[in-house]
């Protein structure tokens, strides 16, 4: 039995038992909420980890990082490294977008090591394969080969894989009615639209989904739904390209979970601030609750190498309104291969923008945190502020910037700490009332 089909049936396993324990949630919510397809366990049956946990409600916000290594930057050594990086940073999953160098021995190498869930993109090395290995053009990749492809990653371990579903030929022609600026910016919907116009035939993703679900099943393999059609820019957030795709997704959901295979929704893309909270609303009417999984969003287009920012603001006010997975954005974003300080950077970002959205949402825990740095704060405790912090290398290292020859201040305010002076306006003050009220007490 799957991870879903266990839920159904009510079945207390070790698998939940140990999810529950890391999640500080009750087992029976946590399979009730599998059951319902609001939460997912990305755990294939081919990955061994310690750290088992869940997307959904309830559940704190989680972050993903992706890295992978590209036509032009192509080692495991630094992949690994990046992986490394991330998993130290805090990033809840990882995800493999390799499309350079050898594929399966990157993939390999990173799942060996990965002490997370790990998701991919498989038609990357589908195309990769056929343009890189095969000297074809990429609309000459097999759907044989897509199939494969697949199999074989479920087959090393894969957790989740980004599979593009919801792209139709029929909304293939509603993208040529409604004009974009950006047109389409996922990879993976761009080579489908591609291969669709050239074979004149349909998406054989969602030709042949209960083909894709049977694999997915078999090696317990969650199904994130890609967000093909998503914007990739302010101007184009919340068409109804987007939308067609959205409802796409959602009738594709209840297929897979009647299948027993657990599902996560992808979603946009750039967007202004305004729409993000109505696109989560929107994504989970249409899709039952099941696990949103934001890309960003990014909310503004004009801040290029400040990208992890503009995906922090956007990924917070998302995971607010209710989104459960947030894909980290760095500052690379629309420049290059991230390398690994970009990946660093990117995990902190969104796992700030995590928090506080789970500080919104009022997840249990999560304010006692800044409660106890507060505390810290107060009583100038810098080993108990930096300990607390979500970069305590990067804290230590502005503390050791900062020292003040005024004290156990810093170099900002020196004997001027706001601190300082209002506890010791605070204890004067108690001295003060105390005498009097001794001197009272004595007539």
């Amino acid at each position: 039995m799957t991870i879903r089909e266990d839920a159904l049936a009510g079945k207390t396993t070790a698998l939940f038992e140990a999810c529950a324990k890391n999640e500080s949630v009750p087992v029976e919510d946590l399979i009730a909420g599998v059951a319902a397809g609001t939460i997912a366990i990305p755990k294939n049956i081919h990955h061994d980890f310690v750290r088992v946990m869940a997307i959904g409600a309830g559940t704190s916000t989680k972050v993903n990082a992706n890295i992978g290594s590209s036509r032009d930057i192509s080692s495991l050594d630094e992949e690994l490294e990046k992986l490394r990086v991330s998993v130290d940073a805090g990033t809840d999953t990882v995800m493999d977008l390799s499309m350079g160098g050898n594929l399966n021995e990157v993939r390999k190498g990173i799942l060996e090591n990965c002490p997370v869930p790990l998701g991919t993109v498989p038609i990357y090395q589908a195309v990769a394969e056929t343009v890189e290995h095969q000297g074809k053009d990429l609309v000459e990749v097999t759907v044989d080969h897509m199939f494969k492809t697949i199999e074989r990653q479920a087959m090393d371990g894969v957790d989740f894989m980004t599979i593009h579903c919801g792209i139709t030929r029929n909304l293939q022609e509603r993208l040529l009615r409604q004009k974009r600026i950006m047109g389409v910016v996922s990879r993976g919907g761009s080579f489908l639209l591609e291969w669709m116009s050239y074979h004149r035939k349909e998406n054989p993703l969602y030709e042949h989904f209960d083909d894709l679900l049977a694999i997915l099943k078999e090696h317990e393999v969650t199904l994130s739904l890609g967000d093909g059609i998503r914007p990739g820019c302010l101007a184009d957030a919340t068409d109804r390209n987007q939308v067609q795709e959205l409802i796409h997704l959602g009738e594709l959901t209840e297929r897979a979970w009647d299948a027993g295979v657990q599902v996560i929704i992808e979603g946009p893309g750039h967007m202004p601030m305004n729409q993000i909270t109505a696109n989560v609303l929107l994504q989970k009417q249409m899709c039952k609750g099941a696990p949103f999984y934001v890309l960003g969003p990014l909310v503004t287009d004009i801040a290029p190498g400040y990208d992890h920012i503009t995906g922090a603001i956007g990924g917070a006010i998302a995971a607010a309104a209710g989104a459960d997975y947030l894909c980290y954005v760095t500052p690379a974003e629309h420049l290059k291969l991230p390398n690994i300080e970009d990946v660093h950077e990117g995990v902190i970002a969104s796992k700030i923008a995590a928090h506080a959205a789970d500080i919104a949402k009022g997840l249990p825990g999560a304010l006692a945190r800044d409660n106890e740095m507060a505390q810290r704060r107060n009583r100038l405790d810098w080993k108990g502020q930096i300990e607390m912090s979500i970069d305590p290398a990067r804290a230590a290292r502005f503390r050791e910037e900062g020292l003040s020859d005024k004290g156990p201040t810093c170099s900002m305010c020196g004997s001027y700490c706001a601190i300082q002076v209002f506890n010791r306006s605070q204890h004067n003050l108690e001295k003060e009332l105390g005498n009097a009220g001794c001197s009272g007490n004595g007539r």
